[in-house]
């Protein structure tokens, strides 16, 4: 077998609403090789994945799929589902997944969804090596590739203390987009986004958490103000170590000045040879040493949220219990089997690590590893209790003094954190501190919250709730409104008068489209951004508050959708263009691909269709939306039956854009004195005009507002570069406009011919990422409207250059087209010179701009040119 081609859709997409592992695997010669045909195929692949059983597949019961493998399937389906259980074994839970066949025999789309996207790919390159292997009567052994799995996963995974930040952020309906490959996340969008690093927010204090770092300074203050501390003495040499060692005492506790997670600290040191190793183990952390006073007691951890005491925690450092024949080294191998455990902050405990503080305390006691550690008999491995080095947990937030929770939220207010771990040594909580018995030891700027969310003994706390509590206040979270806009020919357009009429009545918009990404109608990005990558940039900009997305076929395809659910979505149109591509063959191809945009609405929200279009009409069951439908023809009668469900309806009505819902009607403008329909004479644009007008509406903007973004925004080169710009130099109009394929000609034609009296000379290309077929009605369909033509050739694709030209003339030519009416430029500047140096009285010349920047400048060009050139006469 062969992976023709490998990717994640990120977003919803052809074939989900969530993501999906899409593979094209080309299985050669097993296609003539089913399952059935192969001598005990289900025996072992039932003996190496036995919980496959429970995949009931097309028969719908458990066993299914094995059944399906006895009647015989090919490798591909095969491969499906041994792609989402090798998954399930690795701890990701999914279910959905398809094959598909093509046109091609032996090559088939599968698709299976994932939970985290690196083991979603890596697992169906091993189902493809296992199936093919087992083809060949071979079986893999199965618990390496789990494990290779699961370390992927582990890899990949959120910390604990961020997951359950951003889980009960999800359980409230606010999103999150993970910023970067660590604990970065982004809760929410545009100006009502906030953003954590693990446990640390967007409004944590920098000064508070430069104190916390800082253990002698955070010390200082505390006692400051009558917060019990032990004495400590920062130390930068050896030397000064042991005067302060000997100054305070032994025993003394030796810890870096700045650092966390336990690191580098010792405690419990009882002489001059101990200190000099605790001194050189915390000089790796950093250069400047704590040595302080040891107290004695428990190690215990109080959570302070937003200035409230939230949870306390009772930390013991880890330790193994003998059993009278395990050594020291296998009693810790055994706990860290706890599936439990992990490396880091990747789970609830982390394993324990043999170390210099491990080896310390073996020497200490007159062990080594390879001691048999009697029955029952407790050995601490490590002198820190935190969770990082393998420490324990137990919940006592219901045994805490109150004066010890008051003294733990001063602490809070006196550093200066919104969220702060505070740790303490002491021999219990039910009694307020008390000086030279117990004391603050250190406060952690962003604590773990692993010990609180599930604690060895104890009930858990999630403790994240009053972290989004914190960040979202009762009626501070607003979900930024997403409008998605898809359609074969109007998209950007749309999406601009869409972007305009909300900005006009206030908002801040970002806005995506085949040209920029525009924030608040300044362009910050430019390019084509009308996939995943120009949602993210709107979504996660910080100063808008609606969003509209330009949503175009190859990144639906590619990538999935850019965002889960959108407010509102828009489908324009259906017509050909770039079928042949990724399995998108005919029109209602064309037209399920595209319907994912109103698929992927909220069910509250609202998806905008064309009445008037069949193709899109069909789509309508395809949306748990309320549909708006949108027609130029007020008969239509699917408008009535969409009424009579007590949906609305907008429509050209006597001239006149207005909306409808049962028994009420509003006149938003009449179409004519919008701009860009030019007076009602541009049907296609009255098409975009009613379907901004719905998709305003359903975001609750009324008919006032409305008009006054509708007549307010034109078909100029400032407002909708590229799209039916008409300027007029000397005697004779010059269109710029990006329409590239058949359904856009059609859309114009009759209007572009309306607009002079002589001859109308078009400037085409014919994009070469067409299909041969296509590029040649492209070229019939010009031969329609227009009386001579320019072919370009500026992005010849993956064709040779001329190539596509050739094609574009062969289809003039088929559609009585005559040759010398045909010039062939390549060069798209050259073909814009030439074809404006063509132009006569009356003449309308047609650039079909691929480059519009470059063109528009040679119009304004050509323009001021003739301009100054009359003055001078």
């Amino acid at each position: 077998m062969r992976i023709l081609e490998i990717r994640a859709l990120r977003g919803p997409n052809l074939y989900s609403l969530w993501p999906v592992i899409f593979i094209k695997l080309d299985i050669g010669s097993l296609e003539e090789k089913p399952t059935d045909l192969v001598p005990g195929f289900r025996s072992k692949l039932e003996d190496m994945m036995p919980s496959l059983y429970e995949h009931s597949c097309s028969p719908g019961r458990p066993g299914g799929f094995f059944e399906r493998i006895e009647r015989g399937t090919w490798a591909a389906h095969v491969v499906e589902h041994v792609a989402i259980e090798l998954q399930g074994l690795a701890d990701n839970d999914v279910s959905f997944g398809k094959t598909f066949s093509t046109e091609e025999k032996t090559v088939y789309n599968v698709v299976y969804s994932y939970v985290d996207e690196n083991v979603g790919l890596q697992a169906g390159q091993f189902a493809i090596n296992i199936v093919d292997k087992l083809f060949q009567g071979e079986t893999s052994k199965i618990e390496p590739l789990v494990y290779q799995l699961k370390k992927i996963r582990d890899d990949s995974l959120l910390g604990p203390s961020t997951e359950a930040i951003v889980d009960e952020a999800r359980r409230r309906g606010i999103p999150h987009i993970r910023l970067n490959e660590y604990s970065y996340v982004q809760l929410g969008h545009g100006r009502y986004q906030r953003r954590i690093q693990a446990t640390m927010m967007d409004s944590t204090s920098a000064l508070g958490v430069e104190i916390a770092d800082n253990k002698e300074y955070t010390k200082q203050m505390l006692a400051e103000k009558g917060i019990p501390v032990p004495e400590g003495i920062s130390v930068s040499d050896f030397a000064e170590a042991k005067t302060a060692a000997n100054q305070l005492g032994y025993p003394v506790v030796v810890k870096p000045l700045v650092g966390n997670h336990g690191r580098g600290i010792s405690i419990d040191i009882q002489g001059e040879e101990e200190l000099a190793a605790a001194y050189q183990m915390a000089k790796k952390v950093c250069e400047d040493v704590l040595i302080e006073k040891l107290l004695v007691g428990t190690d215990f951890r109080i959570l302070v949220i937003n200035g409230r005491f939230v949870a306390a925690a009772k930390r013991e450092p880890a330790f193994v219990i003998g059993d009278g024949n395990s050594t020291v080294q296998q009693l810790i191998e055994e706990v860290n089997n706890d599936p439990k455990r992990g490396v880091g902050h990747e789970k609830n405990l982390t394993k324990i690590i043999i170390d210099t503080m491990t080896k310390r305390l073996l020497v200490i006691n007159d062990l080594s590893l390879e001691t048999i550690l009697p029955a029952g008999e407790k050995l601490y491995i490590k002198s820190t209790a935190n969770l990082s080095s393998g420490g324990t947990a137990v919940n006592v937030t219901e045994n805490v003094h109150p004066l010890v929770k008051l003294m733990a939220e001063r602490i809070t207010r006196i550093i200066g954190l919104d969220v702060i771990g505070i740790d303490i040594v002491a021999p219990t909580l039910q009694e307020p501190l008390q000086k030279n018995i117990g004391g603050v030891v250190e406060v952690n700027a962003a604590p773990g919250f692993r010990m609180h969310l599930d604690p060895t003994k104890g009930q858990p706390i999630n403790v994240a709730v009053p972290v989004v509590d914190m960040l979202f206040p009762p009626g501070a979270y607003q979900p930024v409104p997403i409008v998605a806009v898809t359609g074969t020919n109007g998209k950007t357009t749309t999406v601009r008068l869409i972007a305009h009429i909300l900005g006009l009545s206030g908002n801040v918009v970002g806005m995506t489209s085949t040209d920029a990404v525009v924030i608040d109608n300044i362009p910050v990005l430019e390019g084509d951004f009308s996939g995943p990558a120009g949602a993210k940039a709107v979504l996660t900009d910080a100063t808008i508050d609606h969003a509209v997305l330009e949503v175009a076929r190859g990144g639906i395809l590619r990538r999935g959708l850019g965002y889960s659910r959108a407010d509102v979505g828009v489908l324009l149109n259906i017509s050909s263009d770039h079928l042949g591509e990724g399995e998108i063959n005919t029109l209602e191809d064309l037209a399920r691909l595209k319907s994912t945009v109103i698929e992927a609405v909220k069910s509250e929200g609202h998806a905008v269709i064309n009445a008037d279009d069949q193709l899109v009409l069909d789509c309508l069951e395809n949306t748990r939306a309320n549909p708006i439908l949108f027609s130029i023809n007020p008969e239509n009668p699917a408008l009535k039956e969409n009424l009579d469900k007590g949906n609305m309806n907008v429509i050209l009505q006597n001239g006149n854009i207005v909306i409808k819902k049962e028994g009420w009607e509003s006149v938003v403008a009449s179409a004519a004195e919008i701009p860009i329909t030019f007076t009602g004479k541009a049907i296609f644009n009255i098409k975009n005009v009613l379907s901004a007008v719905a998709a305003v509406s359903a975001l609750g903007l009324n008919a006032k507002q409305i008009r006054a973004g509708l007549v307010s925004f034109s078909a100029s080169l400032g407002q909708s570069p590229g799209r039916m710009n008409i300027i007029e130099i000397e005697d004779y109009k010059v269109v710029i406009d990006y329409g590239h394929n058949i359904g856009a000609i059609k859309a114009t034609g009759d209007f572009i011919n309306s607009l002079g009296s002589n001859r109308i000379i078009r400037m085409a290309s014919g994009t070469g990422n067409r299909r041969e077929e296509d590029i040649i009605e492209f070229g019939y369909t010009l031969a329609q409207y227009y009386d001579h033509i320019i072919i370009s050739d500026p992005d010849p694709r993956s064709r040779k250059l001329g190539e596509t030209a050739e094609l574009v003339r062969q289809g003039l030519l088929d559609g009585g087209f005559k040759d010398e009416r045909i010039d062939i430029i390549f060069n798209e500047q050259e073909a814009t010179q030439v074809a404006l140096g063509m132009a006569k009285a009356d003449d309308v010349i047609v650039l079909q701009a691929d480059n519009i920047d470059q063109v528009i400048s040679d119009v304004l060009a050509a323009k001021n040119k003739f301009e100054e050139e009359t003055q001078s006469n």
